[in-house]
């Protein structure tokens, strides 16, 4: 029996780190257990960006608004984590290109991974058939859709690749927000938008 799936969401020192509601990684947990086998744990966990226990966790969520500056101990620590096999999925809650979150941890991944290292991903990327198909790469928000940010519909996300495989997945596009309400409130939707949240789950578990 394979151990449980736990939601690790990261704390780093600068910024607000938990800018989304708990309820978010609640909602895509229950959509695991309802669409999938994978066994969970249905409460998150909260680890520090610094500390050993991030090795323990094959997937791990970081979000802000704010300024993103690494301590040395937490650049070291996500390098090391993204390059053993580590999947992060790092989700700008501005939704905004040139905001401080998009523009420090871009520069963050540089100082991490090199220049160039970020880039976009192709919308045939087996991420977005990893469980659902979206024939069209990312899904966009309510956010975007109603002029959230900087105004513009996202068509792509970014990554940071290690030997063919996302390490690092980041989007402008403010998926946390759109995924953060009672998962109960979900019936109410004519489509689940948290599907691509399943996906990008089940990427990280088995690419």
């Amino acid at each position: 029996m394979p151990a449980p799936f736990t939601f690790v969401r990261l704390q780093y020192r600068s910024g607000d780190w938990d800018s989304v509601d708990e309820r978010m990684p609640t909602n895509l947990l229950h959509s695991l257990i309802q669409y999938t086998t994978v066994p969970v744990n249905q409460k998150e966990k909260v680890v520090a960006l610094d500390s050993p226990d991030l090795f323990s966790y094959p997937f791990c969520y970081l979000s802000g608004h704010r300024l993103v500056q690494f301590s040395a101990a937490e650049k070291q620590n996500f390098t090391q984590y993204v390059r053993n096999g580590g999947f992060v999925f790092v989700d700008d809650c501005n939704h905004d290109i040139d905001g401080l979150f998009a523009r420090s941890f871009e520069e963050q991944m540089r100082q991490c991974f090199g220049a160039g290292a970020l880039k976009k991903i192709a919308k045939t990327h087996p991420i977005y058939k990893s469980f659902f198909t979206f024939k069209d790469g990312p899904p966009p928000t309510a956010f975007e859709l109603n002029g959230w940010g900087d105004d513009l519909i996202h068509d792509y996300l970014k990554a940071v690749e290690i030997n063919g495989r996302i390490g690092v997945l980041y989007s402008n596009k403010d998926y946390g927000c759109e995924w953060d309400y009672d998962y109960r409130n979900k019936r109410w939707l004519a489509e689940d938008n948290t599907k691509f949240g399943v996906n990008i789950l089940m990427y990280a578990l088995t690419a």
